[in-house]
């Protein structure tokens, strides 16, 4: 983060040699980066319907095909086993070829399987093809992530990349409302139909319009003509003609994930796998077993659906407000205060009871909190890793926080099956969010620690 501002701030560097990181750092803010950040927004927004599209059918599919509880967290769980397995394998797979062939090969997997999903009859069947759209938004996620981080300037980093996220809440939110309409009037297999065809839509929009990660494309060589086409579109007066491109960042070789724990990045990277699988455990335990949960109090299929989307609602504003915080303060302890929010709003849905009002009033900051301490989370991750590693990062860390993702739902299930009262069992979901708070603490005072000025050397630069 703070080494961003470094190469920014250093003289600038000669006409024939040009810091691709600082090159964009110090470009006034262009269309055509948000150009980046919208289609990523929307990549990722179709990634937050169809990652929630089950959650938002569990009720009816349970009644019509007769799914026990324990089966339907399982059946909601294997969507995000497969996100966790997508996570892990294309985050790698796009450090080694590229940013845009695994987010759109992947957007077109999810979208051709979401369809897949519409005409599934049996309980198997839907397993496989929601493990298989699983696996699918798994590679969009750390890829758009990186690719939106690497185009955004440093001064406005934390938030364009949280713009960008708030898609998936969007994403999410737009599709419970599209969902709770959908269900009463076609069944629940056109919200999948939907779900299917917009992302392959998209994806080709994606292909013709979305660059290639430029930090990656220095470090790959032998991409001049192309990368300077790209930085030519953010800023159309410079001359790159004769320029040698170069970036300040040595290529890690050999297995990508071993980078993750060398040259001091052990603890950031353990404290980030530590938030991530708390927040997960937590977001995808309300989004998936709220709506039953509502149901079952008395509230209709259609209610419980569109109060659940007010947690997306409130995600989607916390999401840039956050990340323009972080920016300005260049700190990362707000995470910390959000996370000690989200465990606190939690308990209180607990307390909420059937009252749609206080249901609403609990569940808005809730969302705010939890989903915009995740999606700046994700912005903490990409900058926490070089150029070469950064999908790995993100992915990895994704998918560690997938493995809680998974034990929500499951979790809920089990505690539901048990005869857990669904009070008792929202409040238990407080208690990883004040873990993540603690997590989140300890990350920001380790990127503060890690930044302070060696008093030695600014003594002999004074001296000077």
């Amino acid at each position: 983060m703070n080494q961003d501002a470094t190469y920014a701030s250093q003289s600038a560097p000669s006409p024939l040699t040009i810091n691709v990181r600082q090159f964009i750092d110090v470009q006034p803010f262009s269309n055509y980066q948000i150009m980046i950040m919208v289609v990523c927004a929307f990549l990722v927004g179709m990634d937050g319907f169809d990652a929630l599209a089950m959650g938002f059918t569990a009720p009816t599919v349970a009644r019509q095909l007769h799914i026990s509880k324990m089966a339907l967290g399982q059946l909601l769980s294997s969507g995000l086993v497969g996100m966790m397995i997508g996570a892990l394998v294309f985050g790698p797979v796009a450090d080694r070829i590229g940013r845009k062939p695994v987010m759109i090969g992947c957007t077109l997997l999810f979208g051709v399987a979401s369809l897949l999903t519409a005409f599934c009859e049996s309980f198997g069947s839907l397993m496989i093809y929601r493990f298989v759209t699983g696996i699918g938004l798994g590679g969009v996620m750390p890829n758009a992530i990186a690719l939106t981080a690497e185009y955004m300037p440093f001064r406005f980093r934390a938030t364009g990349t949280t713009i960008m996220f708030s898609g998936f809440a969007l994403g999410g939110a737009v599709g419970g409302y599209v969902s709770a309409t959908l269900i009463v009037r076609f069944g629940w297999p056109s919200v999948f139909v939907v779900g299917g065809i917009v992302p392959i839509a998209i994806a080709l929009v994606a292909l013709v319009m979305l660059p290639e990660s430029a930090r990656f494309l220095v470090l790959k060589g032998g991409e001049e003509r192309r990368l300077a086409a790209y930085l030519q579109r953010i800023a159309p007066q410079a001359d790159l003609r004769q320029a040698t491109l170069v970036l300040e960042e040595r290529r890690a070789t050999g297995f990508k994930v071993k980078h993750l724990f060398t040259e001091g990045r052990t603890k950031l990277t353990l404290l980030l796998w530590c938030i991530f699988f708390m927040n997960l455990l937590d977001l995808y335990f309300l989004l998936g077993w709220l709506p039953t949960m509502f149901f079952e109090a008395g509230i209709s299929v259609k209610g419980a659906i569109l109060i659940t989307t007010v947690l997306q609602v409130g995600g989607t504003l916390g999401c840039p407000l956050m990340g323009r915080m972080i920016d300005r303060r260049r700190s990362y302890m707000p995470l910390a205060a959000l996370y000690l929010g989200a465990a606190f709003f939690i308990f209180l849905i607990g307390r909420a009871g059937s009252s749609i009002l206080l249901l609403v009033l609990t569940i808005f900051p809730a969302g705010f909190c939890v989903i915009g301490a995740q999606t700046n989370s994700n912005t903490l991750a990409a900058e926490a890793y070089p150029t070469s590693i950064r999908s790995t990062g993100v992915g990895w860390a994704l998918g560690i926080g997938r493995i809680g993702s998974i034990l929500g739902p499951i979790l809920g299930g089990v505690l539901l099956s048990l005869g857990g009262n669904p009070r008792n069992v929202i409040w238990a979901a407080s208690i990883p969010a004040l873990l993540a708070c603690i997590a989140a603490y300890a990350v920001a005072r380790h990127l503060a620690q890690a930044t302070e000025p060696d008093p030695v050397a600014a003594t002999a630069a004074a001296g000077k």
